[in-house]
């Protein structure tokens, strides 16, 4: 765990507050890239489920302290029933895409939907492409999305549907790509561990460039949406992770790592508050610290 860069290292700021009070009033799920200028944008989703509420959301920070929304896209632009998080990825053209996680109106099936512009901005108006569709027997959300070594790389996380009231369950699987639209499934990239604290689900959250990872863990279906952050290692083949003997290394959930070229880092994660709400906090952790 040392040299892991990790929530509490740093300074943290609360970025966007949490939209309500109370279970189901969440601003988090983050997902952040740096533009040329050495400034970063994130993208996050907000939820209200009392109030039928759900967006994605670009923000543009040159501090990673104070977020400017520039983008907001409302699950109706999707013709989905909610949304989760978001991947935001630049090109090798340095254009942006955004990876949108949408849910299927009447179901618990997820599929993933790609948009791409020239800028932040311009995801405002593009269209909407999907590129991880899921099936009847599997709903796909909350991408992980990375680009290296000329390859697009993704870690998924993947919800059988094969049990009625059961959708909870997750593993994570990876995928490669040539363009990061047409993909290629390579199996299980992190499973749950039976009698563990991750019994119920392993959601890969951050991959680091040497393969180092986070992911969210529950031992129960009751802990639904209260997740905590495990790390994970490089299992040998290409995408493969292990967990470590740590247990949870920190009570937040959605950890997004961007590596920065200072060497240092930029920590976003969706942090849980007394009442249930969770909000959407920023920590620049130096190189030092790192």
């Amino acid at each position: 765990m040392k040299g892991f860069p990790l929530p509490g290292t740093g300074r943290a700021t609360v970025a966007v507050p949490a939209p309500a009070t109370g279970r189901g009033s969440w601003a988090g799920a983050p997902s952040a890239a740096s533009d040329d200028d050495g400034t970063f944008a994130v993208a996050y989703r907000i939820r209200v489920v009392d109030q039928d509420i759900a967006t994605t959301v670009v923000a543009r920070t040159d501090g990673g302290e104070r977020l400017t929304p520039v983008v907001t896209l409302d699950k109706a632009r999707f013709g989905a029933m909610s949304l989760e998080r978001p991947a935001l990825v630049r090109t090798e053209t340095g254009a942006w895409r955004l990876y949108v996680c949408c849910a299927t109106p009447g179901s618990k099936h997820w599929w993933i939907d790609a948009l791409e512009a020239a800028d932040p901005e311009g995801l405002a108006d593009a269209e909407p492409r999907t590129v991880f569709p899921g099936d009847e027997q599997t709903g796909l959300k909350d991408p992980v999305i990375r680009r290296a070594n000329g390859r697009w790389h993704a870690w998924i996380c993947c919800h059988p549907l094969d049990k009625p009231d059961e959708e909870d369950r997750m593993t994570t699987a990876y995928a490669t790509s040539d363009d990061g639209l047409g993909w290629d499934w390579h199996g299980t990239a992190l499973a749950p561990r039976p009698g563990t604290w991750d019994a119920r689900g392993a959601r890969v959250t951050a991959v680091l460039p040497d393969g180092r990872a986070t992911y969210d863990g529950r031992a129960t279906k009751e802990e639904n949406f209260s997740e905590r952050t495990g790390l994970a290692w490089p299992a040998g083949e290409p995408g493969r992770l292990i967990q470590g003997d740590e247990g949870p290394v920190s009570d937040v959930r959605y950890l997004d790592i961007l590596p920065l070229s200072d060497g240092g880092h930029l920590l976003s994660y969706e942090a849980p508050l007394p009442d249930g709400s969770h909000e959407l906090r920023i920590e620049l952790i130096s190189a030092r610290a790192s």
